[in-house]
């Protein structure tokens, strides 16, 4: 039996579309923040057969543009293809399913996510290609990932390792669930992981090339896992385009490089991958990383994840498409609306979304009018709008950071053109957090 690896170039890249399209007959009720009562109990494909429109919504509200999604999309599958490198897109971004399969009709050959809650999410719609770009060392869940690998040959799982540690865990977890035994060689399948590279002041990963190397050993060593190739991830390394952010990536990238092309020849994979690249620095990421895979025959996958939705805020001023006038760049496919519900004072509004319905981490909502200068968990501060904003008016609001937008809603109207006067809702995203 022939069971596939992730950097297999036959390997599926399906997902379960029945299951994705079931969404779509999911009852309506309370639980959605973004509906109206005229919605509930009824299934979201009937309502949405209704015509409604954004002036049926209440407030606070998220929405999503369709064509910023669809150009989003395009966009990063057409530069991933001019720039000869895979993308598996980060899921964690959005955690919706109908978007992962979107993703991946574009060309993505897998998804990324970041821990095991969201590996349960994937194989439960069945996801057969799925990076975790961490460490797995939950004994449930290794055994978990074992009988998933055993019982699905097309199943393609590769999780990352950043220490000798991990390795004993990841390997004593594995045995224990009957890895590694060879007592059935059609099931018994090792699991395939990536050494991670970190960086000084950084996130996980280990801190040397020589570290990395004895990790790599370690993984050798370990008849429950197989050494796929390295991972890193260069955004926990910079936080802007500036020039010292730059020279700082592209610094970290090329250890990456060195890193590989040393454990090229130890790779127990016969198709072994080489990633790194979040959605601010993947030029970067594909210039280095690309010609020392190329050398050894490795593959370069990314994994951008906020460029489906981009922003107002992070993304647009920090994305390789946004910082090259040459390039077409991606398109903020989030905005926020809210109600003025209090003026107390003449240069200050008070409106009902906040902390809970959208994201601040990575700078406050933008409006159209006035300054946004704080946010409580349930309102926004809005000054110097002056008249132009009344008790009562309904603002659109940039967003900066999709990450922590959507994991504050279960279900996310999209619109068919935001810049219009009443746009028209044309689907439904459901999330899982």
């Amino acid at each position: 039996m022939v069971h596939q690896t992730f950097g297999s170039r036959t390997a599926s890249t399906g997902i379960d579309r029945a299951a994705v399209a079931a969404l779509a007959e999911e009852r309506l009720d309370w639980r959605f923040k973004a509906l109206p009562p005229q919605a509930w109990g009824r299934t979201a494909h009937a309502w949405l057969a209704s015509a409604p429109h954004l002036s049926d919504l209440g407030t606070p509200l998220l929405t999503l543009d369709a064509g910023a999604l669809d150009h989003n999309l395009l966009t990063m599958a057409a530069w991933c293809r001019d720039a000869g490198v895979a993308l598996a897109p980060h899921g964690k971004t959005t955690m919706a399913p109908e978007l992962w399969q979107a993703q991946l009709d574009a060309g993505a050959v897998g998804i990324t996510l970041a821990n095991l809650p969201q590996l349960h999410v994937a194989r439960a719609f069945g996801v057969q290609r799925l990076m975790l770009a961490n460490a797995l060392l939950d004994p449930a869940g290794l055994a978990w990932i074992a009988a998933e690998l055993a019982a699905d040959p097309d199943f393609a799982f590769v999780s990352w390792v950043d220490s000798v540690a991990s390795v004993a865990q990841m390997d004593a977890a594995l045995r224990a669930a009957g890895v590694g035994s060879g007592a059935d060689p059609e099931t018994d399948r090792p699991v395939e992981v990536l050494v991670e590279l970190g960086g000084t002041g950084g996130r996980t990963g280990a801190r040397s090339i020589t570290e990395a190397e004895d990790i790599a050993n370690a993984v050798r060593a370990a008849p429950t896992l197989r050494l796929a190739g390295i991972a890193g991830y260069e955004g926990c390394l910079a936080h802007d385009a500036s020039l010292e952010s730059l020279k700082t990536v592209r610094s970290y990238l090329r250890d990456l490089a060195e890193l590989h092309l040393r454990l090229a020849a130890a790779y127990e994979s016969e198709h072994p991958i080489v990633t790194a690249g979040g959605s601010a620095y993947f030029d970067d990421v594909a210039e280095i990383l690309k010609p020392a895979a190329v050398e050894s025959g490795a593959e370069v996958v990314l994994r951008s994840g906020a460029y489906v939705i981009h922003d107002d805020g992070h993304y647009r001023e920090i994305s390789p498409l946004s910082r090259d006038a040459s390039k077409t760049s991606f398109r903020a496919a989030m905005h926020g609306w809210a109600r003025v519900v209090s003026h107390p004072e003449p240069q200050l509004s008070l409106l009902d979304a906040g902390k809970r319905d959208f994201p601040f981490d990575e700078g406050l909502p933008m409006p159209a009018v006035g300054t946004v200068t704080a946010l409580n968990d349930q309102h926004t501060f809005l000054r110097d709008a002056g008249e132009t904003a009344p008790v009562g008016t309904v603002l659109r609001f940039g967003l900066s950071h999709p990450c922590t937008a959507f994991d504050k809603w279960t279900l996310i109207p999209v619109l068919d053109d935001a810049d219009s006067a009443d746009p028209l809702i044309v689907d439904l995203v459901r999330t899982f957090f």
